[in-house]
Order: structure tokens, then C-alpha cells, then sequence
């Protein structure tokens, strides 16, 4: 990890299309100002953590899905009846 010290209205690049400003200084907070290309993802850590425990949350557990097709063929076979 690198870690730099910078001042209000200073930058950093990354890489050749890739800009970081700091726009603001308070007590707890830093403002940033992030210029980048429209194909570059940018998000806060905890959406991206959020994204990802929904994507996990969302996964099928096949046991649930075995027993809910068995219930869905059984309903059928009641219906056919």
C-alpha cells in the first residue's frame, strides 16, 4: 500500500488517464475529486462490499433448489390429478 500526504487542491495521477484531487480537508472527512474514463468503475469501498454480499446472498443453495422442484412436481402431479 502507498500512502502519500497531500494538500488541499493537490493531485495524484494513476496511470496515464487517472486523476485524484483533494478538493476539501475538514476535521474527519477528506473530499475527493476523481477524474477518470467513463469505462472506469468507481465505488465507494462499502457499496462494493454490499455488491458483493449480495451477490453471495443471491447463489442458489442446490439443496433448496432440489427441494423446491420436488415441491413444484408434486403440486403438478396434485393438479394433474
Amino acid at each position: 500500500m502507498l500512502v502519500l500526504r497531500r494538500k488541499k487542491e493537490e493531485a495524484i495521477r494513476i496511470g496515464p488517464d487517472i486523476t485524484v484531487t483533494i478538493t476539501n480537508i475538514g476535521q474527519d472527512y477528506v473530499n475527493l475529486a476523481i477524474d477518470a474514463p467513463r469505462e472506469v468503475n468507481i465505488l465507494r469501498s462499502e457499496l462494493a462490499e454490499a455488491a458483493q454480499a449480495n451477490r453471495e446472498a443471491a447463489k442458489a443453495d442446490p439443496r433448496s433448489v432440489k427441494a423446491l422442484t420436488g415441491m413444484l412436481q408434486k403440486q403438478k402431479e396434485n393438479q394433474d390429478q
